[in-house]
């Protein structure tokens, strides 16, 4: 190769760089632009507004409340005995009867039940919306159903997702009382949609191979479904429904915070009384749960798809946080 073509092939490049750095600035510029003028649309004029009327000594000071948590609520005891601060946490896990007298209790004005009913409207929301997902999954995908029946089930599907969890609760409320009862059916709700969705994908792309095996052996359709379709998907359907497990779990937090129970009602009664010390006991308490089943969720799932997923330990996530490297996308995956 020549010299003028390795010049004209580095000059090339260049220009294609510049183009696309150009690319880049204008369309952050635009972003911009239709962020303020959006703003603008809604009916607020962001920076006077924000300069005008803004709080930002009341609100400096609630911010370092919530960095000061009172666990006073953490159980029956701490509360009882009027034990507050991080000591209440010590004192509650040296005297673990408190803790599973306050977890048996279900009272969502204690930090440890409001964790218990949480994860329970999570986990047996999660757990009732599965079996009806699989139906509608399976069901859904048109190599089950011929075309265009399986738009029925895809349509059932598509309306239980253009409903939030958020909604779907207040309208279960009309059949029972706003409570953890009603979170739970709005979850199991949400899940046959969100799970559901996700299993027709996962048919959609399964080899046809393994398929045809089954069927030449003279199986009936439901041996072909069974051992020629979801045995190819079984791992992801069960790694999937994990990480519909964690999403659920935060969506229990929210429904909480419109009355349904739990750790999202605890902080909502906090915010409303202006006790933003145990407000901010309660978001840290909803900071460690989430982290909490993110990992636990995340290393269940790298084991059952490895190709897919990678699997870190919590010490190892916090070594990655401080890696400049990693922030800046230079660390190639293994």
């Amino acid at each position: 190769m020549s010299t003028d073509s390795v010049d004209a092939i580095l000059a090339r490049i260049e220009r294609r760089i510049l183009v696309r750095r150009i690319l880049v600035f204008v369309g952050l510029a635009v972003a911009a632009l239709a962020a303020y003028f959006g703003t603008g649309f809604l009916g607020a004029r962001p920076v006077p507004d924000i300069v005008r009327f803004a709080q930002f000594d009341f609100f400096v000071a609630e911010f370092v409340k919530y960095l000061s948590p009172d666990f006073v609520d953490f159980t029956r005891l701490t509360q009882e005995e009027g034990i507050g601060g991080w000591r209440a946490i010590w004192v509650s896990v040296t005297n673990p009867s408190s803790i599973v007298e306050t977890a048996l209790s279900l009272r969502s004005s204690l930090l440890v039940s409001s964790i218990v009913i949480t994860l329970s409207i999570g986990i047996v929301g999660t757990i009732i919306g599965f079996p009806f997902a699989l139906f509608f999954g399976v069901l859904g995908s048109e190599r089950v159903t011929p075309f265009p029946f399986n738009f029925l089930f895809r349509g059932v599907m598509s309306a239980i997702r253009a409903i939030p969890a958020l909604v779907w609760v207040f309208i279960f409320a009309a059949l029972v009382p706003l409570s953890p009862l009603t979170a739970m059916l709005a979850v199991a709700t949400d899940t046959i949609g969100n799970l559901g969705r996700l299993f027709t994908d996962e048919l959609e792309e399964i080899q046809e191979g393994p398929i045809e095996a089954i069927r030449s052996t003279g199986a009936s359709g439901g041996q072909v479904i069974n051992f020629g379709m979801l045995s190819q998907v079984s791992s992801s359907f069960v790694a999937w429904t994990l990480y519909i497990l964690e999403i659920n779990t935060r969506i229990a937090v929210s429904l909480g915070v419109v009355g349904a129970g739990g750790l999202g009602q605890y902080i909502q009664t906090n915010l409303n009384l202006f006790n933003s010390f145990r407000a901010g006991a309660g978001l840290l308490t909803l900071l460690f749960l989430v982290l909490s089943i993110e990992l636990l969720s995340s290393r269940l799932r790298a084991r059952l798809r490895p190709e897919e997923e990678e699997g870190r330990g919590f010490v190892e996530m916090l070594r990655d946080l401080a890696d400049p490297d990693r922030w800046l996308g230079r660390v190639e995956r293994s």
